[in-house]
């Protein structure tokens, strides 16, 4: 590739994210930016989506927990996530990851993977490939899954406040906010903010 791929790594671990960023840089092609709280990962996703970010590299380590703990990767971006176990790549998988791998890649099989993730392909890790088919067997939860969040901006619309009023009262960036809205727009199918609240009240997701 002639142009620089910039990543974006993000992990619980400090010592991880550094090593990983640090790794990817010095591979030819890539240029590595790391970040650390998860709290602050809406506000990546709304970043990538405003900058020149080309991947999000997430590491969830040793504890996979807080990776977990958060409701959706969908976004713009392609996301590539390094797991350790059949149950962090499952989540991985449903959550919306372009790529799920193993931990363990060495370098040129990471740096391969990513490219091809960035180029719209699916990377799956052999050590998962079997994990993953079952998952994808599964039958899909019929409705509108709108995450925690998303249900709390929605419901702010409903009260036809400000993007910058809704990111003081949530206490979170107006960028995150504006991210939410895309998200919840995009689930429901709607034109407008109005639309989203109408579809939503007759899908029972919020009440007015």
């Amino acid at each position: 590739m002639d142009e620089l791929l910039h990543l974006i790594v993000l992990s619980t671990d400090p010592l991880a994210r550094a090593g990983l960023a640090s790794l990817l840089a010095a591979l030819p092609g890539f240029t590595a930016t790391t970040y650390g709280s998860l709290e602050s990962f809406p506000e990546i996703l709304a970043r990538s989506a405003e900058e020149t970010v080309d991947a999000i590299i997430m590491d969830t380590g040793i504890d996979p927990l807080p990776f977990l703990e958060i409701d959706t990767l969908e976004g713009g971006v392609p996301i590539i996530t390094l797991v350790d176990d059949e149950k962090t790549a499952a989540w991985a998988w449903r959550a919306g990851s372009r790529g799920v791998l193993t931990r363990e890649l060495n370098e040129e099989r990471l740096k391969a993977a990513v490219e091809a993730a960035v180029a719209g392909l699916r990377v799956v890790s052999p050590t998962y490939v079997n994990a993953l088919h079952r998952e994808a067997t599964l039958p899909e939860e019929p409705g509108v899954d709108l995450t925690r969040r998303e249900i709390e901006v929605l419901t702010l619309l409903t009260e036809g406040l400000t993007n910058k009023a809704i990111a003081q009262r949530l206490s979170i960036s107006d960028h995150t906010v504006k991210f939410h809205i895309n998200a919840i727009l995009t689930k429901l199918n709607a034109q407008s903010r109005t639309d989203a609240v109408v579809r939503a009240t007759r899908l029972g997701l919020i009440a007015l």
